[in-house]
């Protein structure tokens, strides 16, 4: 059995065909995430508008090292997830690049989710939660921080996905239920990885560095 036909699904009789097909079914997909995380950037910036100065003090208040080192984490992990993405095009030789690529993508995925509930922790002892209680005296903080929250905890299930996907293709190419090869699921699963990195690269700025550069 040849590669392409261990990859081949139906009603696909043409794996070319279901190539393109499932290249074109993740772009669509994509370009409805982006609509969704776009209209929640508009929405923030039309409330950074109306509140410039209570967006700065609680911008202030975001811990932007742990901001930072999640930034730098999620790059080097579309850079591994790019490796093992290449490599499985490459040559089936490679296997064992696909694979180390995938485990350091998902390990990195999973210290961006441990990193994040630590300050997730930090801002709950602060008492940074919009409701009864919030530590700052502006209502346009609230606004800010319910935006926190809201893409933040959405980014973090889209991450999740990720690592379950990565996890899943690691699981079938070491037991060798799929050729590394061509596979067209680890492009996909590829495109989606950088889909939540690029997200994060808008979101950093939005969160973190509003109110420190006075």
């Amino acid at each position: 059995m040849t590669d392409e036909s261990a990859l081949l699904r139906e009603p696909w009789i043409d794996f070319g065909r279901q190539l393109e097909a499932g290249k074109f079914g993740i772009w669509v997909f994509l370009a409805s995430e982006t609509l969704f995380f776009g209209a929640l950037l508009l929405t923030y910036t039309v409330c950074r508008i109306e509140h410039p100065d209570a967006f700065a003090a609680a911008g202030r208040e975001t811990n932007v090292w742990y901001g930072t080192i999640n930034t730098a984490v999620l790059l080097t992990s579309s850079l591994t997830m790019a490796v093992a993405a290449q490599a499985a095009k490459e040559s089936a030789r490679l296997r064992r690049v696909v694979l180390a690529g995938l485990m350091i993508t998902a390990m990195l995925g999973l210290a961006f989710i441990v990193i994040k509930g630590f300050e997730y922790k930090e801002d709950l002892d602060k008492h940074l939660v919009p409701g009864a209680g919030f530590a700052l005296p502006q209502p346009g903080a609230q606004l800010f921080y319910g935006f926190y929250w809201l893409v933040t905890g959405v980014h973090a299930i889209h991450l999740s996905i990720g690592i379950a996907l990565v996890s899943r293709l690691i699981w079938v190419l070491y037991r060798r239920e799929l050729p590394a090869k061509d596979n067209p699921e680890i492009e996909v699963t590829a495109l989606y990885w950088h889909l939540v990195d690029i997200v994060w690269i808008f979101l950093y700025p939005l969160i973190y560095l509003p109110g420190r550069a006075s």
